[in-house]
């Protein structure tokens, strides 16, 4: 080995010890052990999808787990599915009117809105659901479709040890600043804007 060779060996080493070091102490220092409230935010896509990869960690540690699904239409896509048909230790409702530039129908929305919410409420009360996924129900805060306090208090209101995946654009900055962790998809480059129709089992 030439000493230019060993001197790279040896910086790397010294780098890597220093951020393993500092990993170490954020690790040790996050000592509070509780659920977390996750905001999967942005328009870009993928934010359902990150949302449905935590159901499946969740269910690989025998969970329970519970998904509602706001905005939504009737027709599921391929995780939905899976998840409706394979994992009975899932507790799924879909809203299913589909999207509100098809419905055309405020108070029929915040109706269906309504009933779906109260089908949330029970699973933020119930302890033995250790993740709770609302999807797309940023939505119904940013039309104003849902009471805003009252959505904000039952999941700041949850189980000690209860999670929860929220995901959707807007919202506000109240659910931004209620939830632990925010995630922003940003939009880049999408496949559609080229002509190139969504994909089973990728897109949906």
């Amino acid at each position: 080995m030439s000493e230019e060779t060993e001197d790279n060996a040896a910086r790397h080493k010294r780098k890597m010890q220093k951020q393993k070091e500092k990993v170490d102490a954020n690790i040790a220092a996050a000592d509070e052990e509780r659920g977390v409230m996750i905001l999967l935010t942005g328009d870009g896509k993928g934010k359902s999808s990150s949302a449905f990869g935590m159901v499946l960690r969740a269910l690989g540690y025998g969970y329970k787990v519970g998904v509602v699904q706001f905005i939504k239409g009737a027709e599921l896509s391929g995780e939905e599915m899976y998840v409706k048909e394979k994992c009975p230790e899932v507790e799924f409702y879909q809203m299913g009117t589909g999207f509100t530039w098809n419905t055309q129908d405020r108070d029929g929305d915040i109706a269906a809105a309504e009933r779906t919410w109260a089908v949330v409420e029970p699973m933020l009360k119930d302890e033995s659901i250790h993740l709770v996924v609302l999807d797309e129900i940023t939505y119904m805060l940013s039309y104003k479709y849902l009471d805003e306090e009252k959505v904000l208090n039952a999941l700041a209101n949850r189980p000690k040890n209860q999670s929860v995946v929220v995901t959707g654009r807007g919202g506000g900055s109240a659910i931004r600043e209620l939830a632990d962790t925010v995630s922003e998809i940003k939009d880049i480059k999408h496949a559609y804007r080229a002509g190139v129709k969504a994909r089973k089992g990728v897109d949906y």
